[in-house]
């Protein structure tokens, strides 16, 4: 078509008409007056759009995944950190099956002395709050805990509550340098106090200079008055060292901690105290020792200078110059009927 004056025209004229119908179908919604027209287009032009569809549908394709590219990459993003997380997870089964053992322990020391427990969890240490040893669980006020409370794990004592929040505490750990508790030796019930050395045995004092302690003897607190801070019968550790007495009025003697101290995870604050004391109960149960063998009899014979053979009791046994056959050979005299051992005689005796 020659560009005339006739032709630009016309244009015009078509695209005036298009934004009418346009606007008239936008206003007439669902009840638009052209939707029975634009259905006839629809059917009579749906299958020429399906074929032109099918053959740029490669480009478009190429086109639409280089638009969601970016989209896609990101999604992959998201789906690593999603199996890294998932995988961290499946890698702390053990973990999680550590902590399911460490509290079954604590609840199973607590039930054998009657403690009423409040389990908690360790989420920070002492670094924080000077260079004292301590802990920060997350048990508070709100959970029914109080100053100077008793702390133990499925080991044994833990230490005592000094700070208490709302929602958390601070727990003085046993080997503190600060930290004191009464003990008593198992069955002796000799009585002392342990104070804490670091990452050193605990030093305990026993009251009695002359009090006869030896290597692997074990030690439980001894409780306070009210059961604050400390309920009785909790185990505290065991002897590795015993200084000589050297006439004084007490003894020191080193004990190793039941509690590891730098790798406390699950607590439990004693928020009841028990009826009786347990004494001895709550310790672990001491390894069987193993049964003393028994030693092999050893039989012991002498020859005497006619060539019997004499057991430990003195009985003769037999005789060096017997043989397995002697009782068939012949005499060396000749006489096949003489008898050829002393044994025989006396068998024929009998």
């Amino acid at each position: 078509m020659r560009d005339t004056r006739e032709s630009r025209l016309l244009l015009v004229l078509l695209i005036a008409i298009a934004f009418a119908l346009i606007t008239v179908d936008i206003r007439g919604g669902e009840e638009s007056p052209v939707d029975g027209a634009r259905k006839a287009a629809a059917a009579a032009f749906g299958p020429v759009e399906n074929g032109v569809a099918a053959a740029v549908d490669p480009v478009g394709n190429a086109i639409g995944a280089v638009r969601e590219s970016g989209a896609r990459h990101t999604r992959i993003a998201q789906l690593e950190q999603e199996n890294a997380r998932l995988r961290t997870e499946l890698g702390s089964d053990d973990r999680n099956r550590s902590r399911v053992r460490e509290l079954d322990r604590m609840l199973k020391k607590s039930a054998t002395g009657q403690y009423g427990i409040k389990g908690a969890e360790v989420i920070a240490i002492g670094a924080a709050q000077g260079f004292s040893w301590t802990i920060t669980i997350d048990a508070g006020s709100q959970d029914g805990i109080k100053r100077d409370m008793t702390v133990i794990n499925g080991d044994g004592l833990v230490g005592r509550v000094t700070t208490v929040g709302p929602d958390t505490a601070t727990v003085l750990l046993a080997n503190d340098p600060d930290f004191t508790v009464g003990t008593r030796m198992e069955k002796t019930d000799e009585l002392g106090f342990a104070t804490g050395q670091g990452s050193q045995p605990l030093s305990v004092q026993f009251l009695n200079g002359k009090a006869k302690v030896k290597k692997g003897d074990r030690l439980v607190t001894f409780g306070s008055s009210k059961d604050k801070p400390f309920v009785p019968g909790v185990p505290v550790g065991e002897v590795v060292r015993v200084d000589p007495s050297g006439g004084g009025l007490t003894r020191t003697v080193y004990v190793r901690p039941y509690v590891g101290f730098t790798k406390l995870d699950i607590v439990g604050v004693v928020v009841q105290a028990p009826r009786e004391d347990p004494r001895d109960m709550v310790l672990p149960k001491q390894p069987a020792k193993p049964a003393k063998p028994k030693p092999t009899p050893t039989v012991t014979v002498t020859i005497s200078p006619n060539g019997d053979i004499v057991d430990t009791a003195g009985n003769v046994v037999g005789n060096i110059h017997e043989s397995p056959d002697a009782s068939n050979s012949p005499d060396p005299n000749g006489d096949s009927n003489a008898t050829p051992n002393t044994g025989t005689a006396v068998d024929e005796q009998r």
